[in-house]
């Protein structure tokens, strides 16, 4: 389990909160969290839950896997997916059929990509070698 890079998360927090021209108070207030909480984690002092991160991406507007990867919680390529993810799912322009076949040939490209790069001899170019 990674461990929170909690510092490097309160600064990101405090940043993205002067960006979206709020306050302590308002974005305590638009999280659900209390004034003094939000303080301590943007001074790095407390470990937020993923459910508090949540919360926090919401009312400043930005991805939750965003927090996460600031956190320490997720990995990069992780995020990745998860916004990937994200967006299909969000689409109204396309049924909840479509959706998941969408998501399911999304996975089965992503597993056959890494099948690929872990297999002995294998290249990321899928050309084939002559002999």
């Amino acid at each position: 389990m990674a461990s929170l890079n909690v510092g490097n998360l309160g600064e990101y927090l405090r940043e993205q909160r002067r960006t979206a021209q709020l306050t302590l108070r308002q974005l305590a207030d638009a999280a659900g969290v209390s004034n003094p909480y939000l303080s301590q984690i943007e001074r790095g002092l407390r470990k937020p839950s993923a459910e508090i991160l949540q919360q926090l991406a919401k009312a400043l507007r930005i991805s939750a896997e965003t927090l996460y990867v600031q956190a320490g919680i997720l990995d990069e390529r992780d995020r990745d997916e998860a916004e990937v993810r994200s967006v299909i799912l969000a689409d109204p322009s396309i049924n909840e059929r479509q959706k998941q076949v969408l998501l399911q040939i999304y996975e089965s490209f992503r597993k056959e990509n890494a099948l690929d790069t872990d297999g002995p001899g294998r290249t990321d170019d899928h050309s084939t070698p002559s002999s």
